[in-house]
């Protein structure tokens, strides 16, 4: 029976604040290329990873996370696209491109197919499906569409907007005849905002010695969509500005994924005098709404109504950094890892 030697990136032991190198480790092992006799197992080779926010709290041990802790001494694993070397299950066939949770590692047999799908078209970039076409689009239009109901004319506010979500859900809003501002944390990526993306604004929150003044001064009328990536002292800015029955959907906190003690938030009574609506969300739920997602999302990338950015890492010993780079917001754009382009 054939194997093939393995690189696989290891998570050392649980990380307190930003994670590093340190905390991450490259090995390799051997893996054979036939699943095992009368398992229902698919085996992949990795081609495509993607780097995310929630990573992060996988890194920490908590008994309270919708999604399990990463085990100190195995594989990290995550979304990614991969290519069906062979398969005991009947709905997946050797040659198959697919994308899901993978392992971050050379080749994978995966037991549980419940995350995989397969990829219906290869007329655009493959790594589109760990960003656009996948759990980023996914989030982005679920949220956009599911849990804020926008309206035509609606002032939509977008925090870390240049990342993997919030360019989608500038473009959507837009698309909808929106009014749209975005923050991002530098000035090539508030440029991108308003020159690639078609925002109607932007800025640079870093630069922002007071968000207050700012989010009023970027949105006289109020916000009635708040599309919140950060958390923070970012969510509390906003709420003292939404407008009557606006709607805020609570996507990621990036913000407070590396603090020992996070934030607390002072402006909660605005949720009452504004009669504000806030929800958060998990992508899980909505995957059933893909085909339609699918339907409406390709022929606005085939015309161009829908640009969007990857950050490329070339070779998987660049993951981590890739990673650890998410949190500092090295990246612009999907934060993409190229393991193997065949």
């Amino acid at each position: 029976m054939a194997e093939v030697s393995n690189k696989q990136v290891i998570f050392k032991d649980y990380v307190s604040g930003f994670p590093t190198d340190a905390d991450m480790y490259m090995t390799t092992s051997t893996m054979s290329l036939k699943v095992p006799e009368g398992s229902q197992a698919v085996l992949v080779k990795n081609l495509y990873l993607s780097c995310d926010p929630y990573m992060r709290a996988r890194m920490t041990y908590t008994h309270t996370s919708y999604i399990g802790s990463f085990k100190p001494g195995s594989v990290l694993n995550g979304f990614g696209v991969a290519k069906v070397l062979d398969s005991g299950h009947p709905n997946f066939s050797k040659g198959d491109l697919i994308w899901g949770f993978t392992g971050w590692e050379e080749y994978t047999l995966m037991t549980s197919t419940e995350t995989l799908f397969k990829i219906p078209t290869t007329d655009v970039p493959l790594s589109y499906y760990i960003g656009i076409l996948g759990m980023p689009g996914m989030t982005a239009y679920a949220g956009f569409y599911e849990i804020c109901t926008p309206k035509k004319g609606e002032y939509v506010y977008v925090s870390s907007a240049s990342g993997a979500v919030g360019q989608l859900v500038g473009q959507f809003a837009k698309l909808l005849g929106c009014y749209v501002v975005g923050s991002a944390g530098t000035k090539e990526k508030v440029d991108l905002l308003k020159d690639k993306f078609g925002f109607d604004d932007a800025f640079n929150y870093k630069e922002e010695p007071d968000l207050a003044s700012c989010l009023k001064r970027y949105f006289p009328e109020g916000i009635d969509i708040y599309f919140d990536n950060v958390g923070g002292e970012m969510l509390d800015a906003v709420l003292p500005r939404m407008r009557s029955h606006g709607r805020i959907a609570v996507c990621g906190m990036i913000s407070q994924y590396n603090m020992e003690k996070p934030e607390g938030l002072c402006n909660l009574i605005s949720i009452i005098i504004k009669q504000v609506k806030i929800q958060g969300f998990l992508v899980r739920s909505y995957y059933h709404l893909y085909p339609k997602y699918m339907e409406m999302v390709l022929p606005h990338i085939k015309e161009g109504k829908i640009v969007y950015v990857e950050d490329t890492v070339e070779g998987l010993e660049n993951a981590p950094q890739a990673l650890i780079g998410l949190f500092s917001g090295a990246n612009v754009g999907k934060q993409v890892v190229v393991v193997s382009r065949e």
